[in-house]
């Protein structure tokens, strides 16, 4: 399908190679200290809305599918549906990685048994807004690394990843929904006192984002 830029495949090889055991867990093929795989839905009120997308991040990115066309920006074109068109080319949603500069914080979040992690993600993207189709990408991406280790320490980022990762949406959507998830394998439980949601509205103009970080 869409060819990753040869910076950023050359980065994920190389951070996969030094990828090292965390916790005694049963899979490390995931890249630690990365921010992967956020993904950017477009979903305007009218076809062929025009729609400026715009991320400023404290940190390297290290892929961008499609390649910014303005300075940190892209400019697209989006319908309904969320195909967006970009220089004649059609995508679903817009790509990114990196390596950010800035720490996730555990102060909230979860402990789930790697047998359980299947069915608690499904709730808790649902609960932040995601729709199926969404919570299907999301699980394909992460879920292979994390159903087979003993428990998974979880926790959504809110403020420290907007803050790090500022994303700027031109017009201004009705509603941005932004999931980032921050998480790392542990072989025992961890006490965590729990994470509080919130649960958007998908009216009008939305937007989403979905992501994650293997911390080290």
């Amino acid at each position: 399908m869409r060819k990753k830029s040869i910076v950023g495949l050359v980065m994920t090889i190389a951070l996969m190679a030094v990828v090292g055991c965390s916790g005694g867990t049963a899979q490390n093929h995931t890249p630690e200290g990365v921010d992967l795989k956020p993904v950017i839905y477009l979903y305007p009120q009218e076809d062929g809305s025009e729609i400026s997308v715009s991320l400023d991040y404290n940190g390297d990115i290290t892929d961008l599918i499609p390649e910014f066309n303005a300075e940190n920006t892209w400019n697209v074109t989006a319908d309904r549906d969320g195909k967006i068109t970009f220089e004649g080319n059609e995508y679903d949603y817009l790509f990114w990685e990196g390596v950010p500069r800035f720490e996730y914080d555990f102060y909230t979040g979860y402990c789930v048994k790697g047998e359980e992690t299947e069915g608690f993600l499904r709730e808790k993207l649902a609960e932040q807004g995601l729709n199926e189709s969404e919570i299907d990408e999301f699980l394909k991406f992460w879920l292979a690394d994390m159903e087979g280790n003993p428990y998974n320490v979880i926790s959504f980022q809110g403020k420290t990843y907007n803050k790090g990762a500022r994303l700027t949406v031109t017009p201004e959507p009705d509603n941005l929904i932004r999931v980032f998830m921050a998480w790392y394998p542990s072989d025992h439980h961890i006490r965590i006192m729990p994470q509080i949601l919130d649960t958007p509205s998908r009216d009008g103009f939305t937007v989403v984002e979905w992501g994650g970080n293997k911390v080290k």
